[in-house]
């Protein structure tokens, strides 16, 4: 896995999303201590407040941003999203009122509701080889693991030494320095065939792709199986170890931490995987953990049993998580892969805003072991119809007709426009109305504009 990191460019990116990942984990902690000391006892509802306001964010503005960003460079457009992010979280030591952090982070939220899907739809091609991808991929999920578990402790080595308003710097240098990784970078460039397109066509774009591919259909089924479990061990575990396991804050960390070991050691393991196994297998095998293994929790698990649980979660959400870029790359042209990474953003993190409340409304409601279970039933659910909606048989290359049609659109002379031109058509790409043999042939199949549906 570690190979992928003798490319140079990958390891430049690489290193950006690393210290992203960790100046965000200070911003997190930063955040709950100040808003402790301006709201006291409050402070859980501002961070409730703050987690709605990253979704709302996340949710409704990564599409816009990528039809936005369609015709900018995408190298200097990911520079200028992390010096803003810079900018702002660099506001937050000075901030004296609640209103202050709302607005702050709604729009560092926005900037990273922009970057990140362009970021992710980056490495595809800079590693075009599928199992470098996979391996990539299986990195990136390890470091939003090591985040999870590293920055709390690098947060508490360096309050001993500051204040906590000043974790807010560490924030703002990690991005400063992921700005400077990303420039140092050189990256491949991107095909330019879909930017004269109007901005309604490209803010659609991705969603009619995805709604017209079923892997990807399965895609978001199996992320809201991973909601549906994960947005209960997020909202419940700290009541689940210190009331019913009878635990301290201890017991609360130890328990998460199984959960993010489960998920490392899945990572790690993701490459050797899928040469053995395909995505579907995968990913489905672990949508289905996470809606039966839940239901242990009602027979009283003692707390090895707990430990236990909590790591298999944490494998079982690896398994679906890990392999989705994959499936975005497979199912996309170059060009358009900022736009279905945004969709799949967007997506995602619609799951995680219906879960999220929902788990804490039926943790108070249900108890907590009953609203476990009731929270695995959607998962379950979810992996089931992931399965009937994705192909057992679901090959990359697939053999399909063409029947003989008229259009209009920007081109490059390719299998799929093989004509004649009077000489004012200007160079390529070019647009003008041109007509399509018909033609039956195979290749990788995705949705495009000769491609509109899956069946063909």
């Amino acid at each position: 896995m570690l190979s992928v990191l003798k490319n140079q460019q990958f390891r430049r990116l690489y290193s950006a999303q690393v210290l992203s990942l960790l100046g965000t984990g200070l911003m997190t902690v930063g955040l709950a201590l100040v808003a402790y000391e301006l709201t006291g006892a409050d402070a859980g509802m501002v961070m409730g407040t703050l987690l709605a306001i990253k979704m709302v964010a996340y949710v409704g503005f990564a599409p816009i941003a990528s039809a936005l960003s369609a015709r900018a460079p995408f190298k200097p457009f990911l520079i200028a999203l992390d010096v803003l992010r810079f900018s702002f979280v660099a506001f937050l030591p000075f901030v004296t009122a609640v209103w202050q952090i709302y607005l702050i982070v709604f729009i560092f939220q926005l900037c990273s509701a922009a970057f990140t899907p362009t970021f992710q739809s980056v490495i595809p091609d800079v590693l075009p080889d599928e199992e470098e991808y996979t391996s990539a991929l299986s990195l990136s999920r390890l470091a939003y693991d090591m985040e999870s578990l590293l920055s709390p402790l690098v947060a508490g080595l360096l309050l001993g030494l500051m204040d906590a308003r000043l974790l807010f710097i560490g924030t703002a240098l990690g991005f400063l320095a992921s700005a400077a990784l990303v420039l140092s970078a050189r990256l491949p460039e991107r095909g330019t065939l879909k930017t004269a397109l109007p901005f309604l066509e490209r803010l659609s774009r991705g969603f009619r792709i995805y709604a017209r591919t079923p892997r990807l259909r399965a895609l978001f089924a199996l992320g809201m199986a991973v909601s549906f479990t994960a947005a209960w061990v997020i909202v419940n575990s700290v009541v689940f170890a210190r009331e019913t396991l009878g635990g301290t804050q201890q017991t609360y960390t130890t328990i998460l931490a199984c959960y993010g070991a489960g998920s490392m050691v899945t990572a790690i393991s993701m490459r050797a995987l899928l040469k053995r196994v395909s995505p579907r297998l995968s990913m489905g095998a672990g949508a289905l953990l996470l809606g039966l293994a839940p239901w242990t929790i009602l027979i009283g698990l003692p707390f090895a049993g707990v430990l236990v649980l909590w790591f298999v979660l944490g494998a079982s959400a690896a398994l679906v998580l890990t392999p989705s870029g994959l499936l975005i790359a497979r199912s996309s042209h170059s060009e358009d892969r900022p736009a279905l990474f945004a969709t799949q953003f967007s997506l995602s993190h619609a799951g995680w805003l219906a879960t999220y409340p929902l788990a804490g409304y039926l943790g108070a409601h249900l108890g907590l072991e009953l609203s476990f279970a009731v929270m695995a039933c959607g998962a379950l659910a979810s992996g089931l119809i992931a399965l009937t909606i994705w192909p057992a048989q679901d090959a990359v290359e697939r053999e399909h007709t063409h029947a003989p049609f008229h259009h209009n659109h920007m081109h490059v002379h390719d299998e799929h426009h093989d004509h004649e031109h009077e000489g004012w058509e200007g160079p390529e790409p070019h647009a003008h109305p041109h007509r399509h043999e018909p033609l039956r042939h195979r290749h990788a199949f995705v949705i495009d504009d000769h491609h509109p549906v899956w069946n063909m």
